[in-house]
């Protein structure tokens, strides 16, 4: 059953690593408030939803990445609130579906995992910067933060 705000049905949608780490990037302050706008929405509906390679692709991020770094207690919090959305596991069922995906679409490996999670998940949206704009991938929107608002 998909989460739901007043009458409207919001899909669920998985969120990339590079909108999570926007919302923490304070050198692109366009990016930074967009990014807010999704992430509230999808906080608000709880639509939200992403794996465990999200958390630890964000965590590496934002404490080791980003000029100035996070402090990691500060980012194991973000991490702790993000596992409320359940976040899927990768297991070796994940990645034999993730090399099926970089078969079919030619995606990176890691891309492929993210899109395998993201259909585990039965999303329908994927939101991230990293792919092309709304492309369908078998019922699967790439969403990029950037050329889309959160509905609503």
């Amino acid at each position: 059953m998909s989460p739901t705000t007043g009458a409207a049905t919001v899909s669920r949608v998985f969120v990339d690593t590079n909108v999570l780490v926007y919302l923490r990037d304070t050198r692109t302050p366009e990016k930074q408030a967009r990014c807010a706008e999704w992430m509230s929405f999808l906080w608000e509906s709880r639509a939200g939803r992403l794996s465990t390679q999200i958390l630890q692709e964000y965590y590496v991020t934002v404490t080791g990445k980003l000029d100035p770094g996070m402090p990691a207690e500060e980012a194991r919090d973000d991490v702790m609130a993000l596992a409320s959305w359940s976040p899927r596991a990768i297991d070796l069922d994940l990645v034999e579906s993730a090399w099926e995906v970089q078969d079919r679409w030619g995606f990176s490996f890691w891309d492929s995992l993210i899109v395998a999670a993201a259909r585990a998940l039965v999303c329908t949206i994927l939101l991230t910067e990293d792919l092309s704009h709304g492309q369908d991938l078998d019922g699967l929107r790439i969403v990029s933060p950037f050329a889309e608002l959160p509905p609503g």
